[in-house]
């Protein structure tokens, strides 16, 4: 079928299609220089072998590649580029690259020039263990120092990392094929990237503990190389490739539950603009208005007045999520914010209270920058806003609150946020981010067991950077990591995360689940250059409105023989039960939905599911009365 990119992604610029590189039982997607999704016999061994360069806010470059050779045969495989990277201050950055692969071994080298010198934070090999099927398993990692010790891939995640001081991992691929990744050039260790909702281990070089950002002199070459060696005593011969347009099957799964409530998030910068909406507020009905009160930024009483007019029209709860400057004491800041509003009329029915300090990430090695205790932020806000339920946790991501956790005697609630674009920005990266989800709420689930618990605002777009000094502009409208504005937003890409996301929390017994705000860069409404006309409602509007409408409602499990394409849900409310469906690829896919009675469907129950499509079935059966 034909797609318009413009209407999948909000714009025109669509990620390259990878070249396949093929050895033997060994494949390879070579995709912007790098290599993704690298199997042997079928089955994902490395997620990603990639060189990066960051700069010193992380952000990461986008190098010209030049002098490209692809050569292959049935059993090799070589590859050859240039790499160019511009820094500020006319530095340059030149990378010779060179990748090799055989039927049992993958090579990529590379070595980096700087003519100028080169400010960098990080500026080698990431490799990227997949966590699906790895996550808990068994791990051999050898050290610089020679010392090889047996260990596990975490389980629940880890804050910190894991292994350090690596020279090579080793780990089962499937039974009697074991893989051994080795890296030399340099001293690597691994970080945990489901703490940002990256579907990965991350194993990096340079040691965070090492200062950054660094100088690379100038024409002093660094040399560093990953091998990636497997070991099959099988004696198996190569699987069969998949039947090309095979139907994912859905069959009910055990586990049931109820839908959270669904909140939008609303800065004092976007009142005007949402109070001019109210209609559209009304339609989608949300259960929880989250409002955003930092007075390091400036607000003030003319924002908690806002707030009054639009907490007054509506019909649900209110949360006030405040920035603590903490330069003073903070009974005294929590004292003067409740005086504003009580100047500004307004009673929000819950308080989620951080230091505003704590939205800044703080590395493993460095030094945690001026706090009060958190003991006492949250007597200082149950002193100044009597009667009002109290919540904590990170204004930030997982990340913060997994390194920093806090302490919740004193909570009505947990809260925190992830966003799918601090690594990496692709379409797959992004859409991969939702398998780390099951495992970011099973690990708060582990820490702060039955305590209310609340995620978000999430979205595709970056709201504040806490590992830089700022998000990313993008006006050309680019995929690029931590930017401010992502045009797949305004797309079906983002009715189709933000419902992947709904679906793959559903098991974290959400009190509230917030995944957009109503207008801005982060809403519902469109604005000019987009594909839905100015003024009109993005797709995730529908997302959104069809989460609020089941808040409340009781859920079963919905398995998917493919959950990385097709994910689903049974959830009945008034008007009866529904099978809800999600495409999580760009190209159309079919679903065998038989399995779950759909009313309306043919004998044999398939489903057509277009690119980044969702589905709405009614069922002949009520699944949920069994």
């Amino acid at each position: 079928m034909t797609v318009d990119a413009f209407q999948l992604y909000g714009t025109r610029l669509v990620d390259p299609s990878p070249v396949r590189l093929r050895a033997g039982k060994l494949e390879a997607d070579l995709a912007n220089g790098n290599l993704r999704t690298i199997r042997y016999d079928g089955t994902e061994v490395l997620r990603a072998i990639s060189y990066l360069v960051r700069d010193r806010d992380w952000g990461t470059y986008s190098p010209e590649i030049t002098d490209l050779r692809i050569e292959q045969n049935d059993d090799r495989f070589e590859v050859a580029y240039l790499a160019r990277c511009e820094g500020p201050d006319d530095t340059r950055l030149v990378i010779d690259v060179r990748i090799t692969g055989s039927a049992n071994r993958l090579d990529f080298e590379a070595e980096a020039i700087a003519p100028t010198g080169f400010e960098t934070n990080r500026c080698g090999f990431c490799i990227l263990h997949p966590i699906v099927g790895v996550a808990g398993s068994a791990a051999t990692v050898e050290h610089v120092d020679g010392e090889i010790v047996a260990t596990r891939f975490p389980d629940l995640i880890e804050p910190w990392q894991p292994f350090k001081d690596m020279r090579a991992i080793t780990h089962a691929v499937m039974p009697d094929v074991q893989a051994e990744c080795r890296m030399e050039g340099d001293t690597f260790e691994m970080e945990d990237q489901r703490n940002w909702s990256d579907a990965s281990y991350k194993t990096y070089v340079r040691p965070l503990a090492l200062p950054w950002p660094y100088q690379i002199a100038a024409n002093q070459p660094v040399r560093q190389k990953t091998s990636l060696v497997i070991r099959d005593i099988s004696g198996s011969t190569r699987h069969p490739p998949g039947v090309s347009g095979g139907a994912i099957k859905l069959e009910f799964g055990a586990r049931t539950g109820t839908m959270p409530d669904i909140g939008v998030i609303i800065t004092p910068e976007e009142a005007d603009a949402t109070l001019s909406a109210k209609s559209v507020l009304t339609e989608i009905a949300p259960q929880e208005l989250l409002f955003h009160f930092d007075p390091g930024a400036g607000h003030g009483v003319d924002a908690l007045a806002q707030f009054a007019v639009l907490a007054a029209a509506h019909r649900g709860r209110s949360t006030l999520e405040i920035a603590l400057p903490c330069k003073s004491s903070p009974s005294i800041e929590a004292a003067e914010i409740a005086r504003q509003m009580q100047l500004a009329e307004f009673k929000p029915d819950a308080i989620m209270i951080s230091p505003s300090v704590d939205r800044q990430s703080t590395p493993p090695g460095s030094t945690w920058p001026d706090c009060p205790p958190l003991d006492e932020v949250y007597t200082a806000a149950r002193a100044a806003f009597p009667g009002i339920r109290i919540g904590g946790g990170m204004l930030s991501y997982f990340t913060e609150l997994n390194r920093k956790r806090v302490p919740e005697g004193q909570l009505d609630f947990v809260s925190h946020c992830t966003n799918p674009i601090v690594h990496a920005a692709d379409d797959l990266s992004v859409m991969q981010t939702l398998e780390a989800l099951p495992f970011i709420t099973r690990s708060v689930r582990a820490i702060y067991g039955d305590k209310p618990y609340r995620i978000g605002p999430s979205t595709i777009p970056m709201r504040q950077n806490p590992y830089g000094s700022r998000t990313m502009d993008n006006p050309s409208g680019a995929r690029i990591p931590m930017a401010d504005r992502d045009p797949r937003h305004n797309g079906r890409f983002g009715q189709a995360f933000a419902f992947g996301y709904a679906i793959r929390v559903l098991d974290a017994d959400l009190e509230s689940l917030t995944l957009s705000a109503l207008s801005g860069p982060f809403g519902l409404i469109a604005g000019p250059g987009e594909p839905t006309e100015p003024g009109g409602s993005r797709p995730l509007f529908d997302t959104v409105r069809t989460l609020c409408r089941l808040a409340g409602a009781t859920w079963r499990e919905c398995v998917s023989s493919s959950p990385a394409e097709v994910l689903s849900f049974v959830a009945r409310d008034t008007t009866g039960a529904r099978l809800y469906v999600v495409n999580l690829t760009s190209e159309e896919r079919k679903v065998d939905c038989s399995a779950c009675g759909p009313t309306g469907k043919d004998s044999s129950g398939d489903l057509l599911l277009a690119p980044l499509a969702v589905a709405v079935l009614p069922l002949e059966h009520d699944a949920l009365a069994d």
